[in-house]
């Protein structure tokens, strides 16, 4: 699976334990109502984020991963976590004020001379 979006967060590296760690990637969506996607880097998938700075545009391929767990009143709970294992830059938007390029021109249709409103059409719509 994939998110794309702009970097919103990018966190330092946490030693969770002697033998884990982990960094945290927030990453906002660029649709009508932007989502901001925590995405976790475990091991060695941390040095990835090097790489990268706060606002720029990017695609993450991650993992869902989800685990069951037992508490000690013998409630079964459930969490999800969303793993990160590879970051693309993608092209940027041309900055503001840049002039758009030229479109060419396009030909006029002819108008039609034949067209009778009560001819029957035969399209579904």
């Amino acid at each position: 699976m994939e998110v794309t979006g702009k970097i919103k967060v990018i966190n330092a590296e946490q030693q969770v334990s002697a033998s884990f760690k982990k960094r945290e990637l927030v990453v906002a969506t660029e649709e009508q109502y932007p989502q901001f996607i925590s995405i976790n880097f475990v091991q060695d998938k941390c040095d990835i984020l090097n790489n990268f700075k706060v606002g720029e545009p990017v695609k993450v391929a991650i993992n869902l991963r989800g685990r069951e767990w037992v508490n000690p009143q013998g409630e079964t709970k459930y969490f999800n976590d969303i793993q990160g294992w590879k970051v693309d830059r993608m092209a940027s938007e041309a900055p503001a004020g840049a002039p758009m390029p030229a479109m060419p021109a396009t030909e006029a249709f002819a108008p039609a001379t034949d067209f009778k409103e009560e001819e029957h059409d035969d399209l579904p719509f």
